[in-house]
């Protein structure tokens, strides 16, 4: 590019290249420092006062640097700047030309923007299939809508120029939108022209026929008359072909006949108009060339930033479209076309529809994964010809799929259809998210409509030249979709006997949020606990936060955290996805037994605290009447240091010794005259037994918590091996003769010195015997007990 740049004869252009390079160089070159650099901000990011001497273009370009990426790892991965090809230089260099050329004299500065503006106009018309069409550029998607309603209400109020909103009131023009247009479309449109809202009119979609995202046609025709009967004037109509949610395209063909039939200006925008480029075109979206106006997004589909927006329209009247703001005789307004201009021109035509191809080919390689896989529905109408995938995972309840036990199938009936629904919302939106994460080049985005609920879009028009997205990438979004199949599926079984178990537990509570794609959301139930307050319970969250480290302490494959509830500020224990068959009675038997001893145990330490606080009170006060009785009983003399040492030399005190001690399990003080007479301390009171825990069950080697029993081959094999261990018992009296010890049939069983040796283990005795000389059979020994002969013999006595 330097050799190039050589060539070129005026030098502020070539000078110009040359800076623009080496500015982006510098600035894309930050992206790949070390994260050592990111946490270190400049002393030039801290606002200040204008320094007076100024600064170099290179700590301009370090000071620009520094904002765009200091706080980097405070952002996520997908929210940085993406690095932008030689297409994206040329189209940032229209700016800095731009800029210059505007230096140029009136004569020089009219032919060049001239030239620009028309030679735009004309390759978009063509590459478009919109015929003798004009432009208006614009940096706001939604400025040229604004714009074409002008010159709309100017053509037909021919006395709008003079009266202004007098002609208006008299006879109230109405604007139709599709109640599937893209949010806040008909206010800014309001606030743009003045009108009031009463001005826009929104038409449904269809609910009987075709497409739920599509226009009803006999409806907006049945609209149409009633404003005309009331005196309304219909304006304009603005039509979708692809709308901004999933991608549908109106039945455009048959709503141009409408507007020709009343006299309404027909507009039309939408991503699908950038198959126009394509040697095959849908009809529907063909029928788009004949409309009155449209707006295109060439920025996204072609990858180029900084470009501006186009709206095509016919109109033959030049002075409206000056009037209107359409056409500009100013050359900065005109300049706005030069970044698409060489964008144009780099790319050339073949550049252009290979683009547009390729994402077309993106969405349809997508369509036809996702066919294969179970429990992915797709809500595009049009599979051949629409650029946009829109897809979520749902599961049928009824008669395949498989009910948890412990919910019936009578109960899973109209309202646990709804329920159903906002399982899948939140377990959807968890898929979105973690397909974003692990395929960023998807582009995909994550929406919530209204009768669907939420979906995930695949849009490549507006993603894949900017993110670079190949078709590897579509198939290991594929692959992503149906890996996280069996751990949608296994939740959402598991949710309603999830549910039903926490309803059955006591001191358990069922907390319903919608947000949350775990199993569920379970809140413990103090004995403190205010039930109609709203408020932070902050007994309720030492419970919990000790209740969530006793459960991550499990090492299961499940997931859990803590946080408020949905409606309130109290906390809960959030239960997280389940990729296996979980033993839900068991997880919910652990939560509430977990649950109840930490309260159990928080509440004895608090009694213990009080218990010990008084018995130290209670103590100073026997002490200090210890005290009093000792000084009685010695006199005053003794207490005398000099004195008393004399009278206890010719006269000793036999003095009783009187201590005290603390039981902790009673509460209370008691004497240690037994101690000091005996010898030996006190047992006191038994200490209570401490709480059993969670229930304990028998599991394999290396099996996790919360699963559920063995399989049919482990409980077989199990089996198996008891019943031959009770073969192996039944064996030993199959011999004729009856053993000598042994207990006669019904007899009580034998106390532990006559016991068989399997029950050693369980006695604490050790055993021995001989074999009997005439016979092989085994013998039944005789235990031995762990005692000296001289300590049997004293026992014998």
């Amino acid at each position: 590019m330097d050799a190039s740049l050589e060539k070129i004869a005026d030098p502020t252009l070539a000078e110009m290249g040359k800076n623009l390079k080496e500015a982006m160089k510098m600035l894309e070159d930050s992206q790949r420092r070390t994260e050592e650099e990111n946490g270190k901000k400049s002393s030039g990011d801290i606002p200040g006062p204008l320094q007076g001497s100024g600064q170099d273009m290179v700590s301009l370009l370090q000071l620009v640097q520094n904002l765009m990426h200091g706080d980097e790892d405070d952002e996520p991965q997908s929210a940085r700047i993406q690095n932008i090809g030689e297409q994206g230089h040329i189209a940032l260099l229209g700016h800095s030309l731009g800029a210059y050329i505007s230096t140029l004299d009136k004569e020089k500065l009219r032919k060049l923007t001239t030239r620009i503006l028309s030679d735009t106009t004309l390759w978009l018309c063509r590459i478009f299939r919109y015929e003798n069409g004009c432009a208006y550029f614009h940096e706001e998607e939604r400025e040229g809508l604004a714009k074409i309603c002008r010159l709309a209400i100017h053509s037909r109020y021919e006395d709008f120029v003079v009266d202004g909103f007098n002609v208006l009131y008299n006879k109230k023009p109405v604007i139709y939108l599709s109640a599937a247009a893209r949010p806040g479309l008909g206010q800014y449109l309001c606030n743009q022209l003045g009108l009031p809202f009463p001005c826009l009119c929104r038409v449904p979609c269809n609910t009987m026929f075709g497409s739920q995202h599509q226009m009803d046609v006999a409806f907006l025709e049945k609209l149409i008359k009633d404003d005309i009967e009331r005196g309304k004037l219909p304006l304009l109509l603005v039509a979708n072909a692809g709308t901004a949610a999933v991608g549908h395209t109106d039945k455009i063909g048959r709503l141009k006949e409408l507007c020709e039939q009343y006299g309404i200006w027909l507009h039309v925008e939408g991503v699908n108009l950038a198959t126009l480029a394509l040697g095959y075109v849908s009809s529907s979206v063909l029928a788009a060339a004949k409309c009155d106006s449209m707006t295109l997004t060439p920025g996204p589909w072609l990858g180029l930033p900084a470009v501006p927006a186009v709206t095509l329209y016919k109109h033959d009247d030049p002075a409206l479209t000056l009037v209107a703001g359409l056409t500009s005789n100013k050359p900065a307004d005109k300049l706005r076309a030069l970044p698409l201009w060489l964008s144009l021109q780099y790319l050339g035509l073949d550049g252009i529809v290979e683009r547009i191809k390729h994402a077309c080919q993106l969405s349809q390689r997508l369509q036809e994964s996702l066919k294969k896989v179970n429990h992915i529905k797709i809500l595009v109408e049009d599979e051949l010809s629409s650029p946009v995938v829109v897809f979520r995972f749902f599961q049928e309840l009824p008669g395949s799929d498989p009910v948890p036990k412990a919910v019936s199938v009578p109960s899973m009936a109209p309202s646990a259809v709804g329920r159903e629904g906002h399982s899948c919302d939140a377990l959807n939106r968890w898929l979105g998210e973690q397909l974003k994460q692990l395929v960023p080049t998807g582009g995909l985005t994550v929406m919530d409509l209204e009768v669907e609920g939420v979906c995930i879009r695949f849009s490549p028009l507006m993603t894949a030249a900017v993110l670079g997205t190949r078709g590897e990438d579509v198939d290991q979004l594929a692959a992503c979709v149906q890996s996280k199949l069996p751990v949608l599926t296994c939740t959402l079984q598991l949710r309603e006997e999830f549910k039903q178990e926490v309803m059955a537990a006591a001191g358990l509570l069922h907390v319903d949020d919608p947000n949350w794609p775990g199993i569920g959301v379970v809140r413990y139930e103090h004995a403190n606990d205010d039930k109609s307050s709203l408020k932070l319970d902050p007994e309720g969250e030492k419970i919990h936060a000790a209740l969530l480290k006793k459960l991550n302490e499990l090492e299961s494959d499940l997931t859990f955290k803590m946080g408020p509830e949905y409606k309130s500020m109290k906390s809960c224990i959030y239960v997280g996805m389940a990729s296996d068959d979980v033993d839900i009675s068991e997880l919910v038997e652990t939560i509430a037994v977990t649950a109840r001893e930490i309260e159990e145990n928080s509440r004895l330490l608090e009694n213990m605290t009080e218990v010990v606080r008084k018995g130290i009170q209670e103590a100073q006060v026997q002490l200090q009447k210890a005290n009093e009785e000792r000084l009685l009983e010695e006199g005053v003399l003794r207490q005398i240091p000099v004195v008393g040492s004399v009278l206890n030399w010719f006269s000793p005190v036999q003095a009783s010794q009187k201590g005290r001690t603390f039981n902790l399990t009673a509460g209370s003080l008691e004497s240690t005259e037994h101690t000091y007479v005996y010898k030996v301390q006190g047992t006191g009171v038994t200490p209570p037994q401490t709480p059993s825990g969670t229930r304990t069950k028998q599991r394999l080697p290396g099996q996790k918590p919360f699963r559920r029993s063995l399989r049919s081959s482990d409980a077989l094999s199990e089996t198996s091996s008891v019943s031959h261990s009770e073969d192996l018992e039944k064996a030993e009296p199959l011999s004729g003769a009856p053993e000598p010890d042994a207990p006669e049939p019904g007899s009580p069983e034998p106390p532990p010195s006559t016991r068989a040796p399997q029950d050693a283990e369980h006695t604490g005795a050790h055993w021995s015997g001989a074999q009997h000389p005439e016979d092989d059979r085994p013998q039944v020994m005789a235990p031995v007990p762990l005692v000296q002969p001289s300590q049997a013999t004293a026992a014998s006595r």
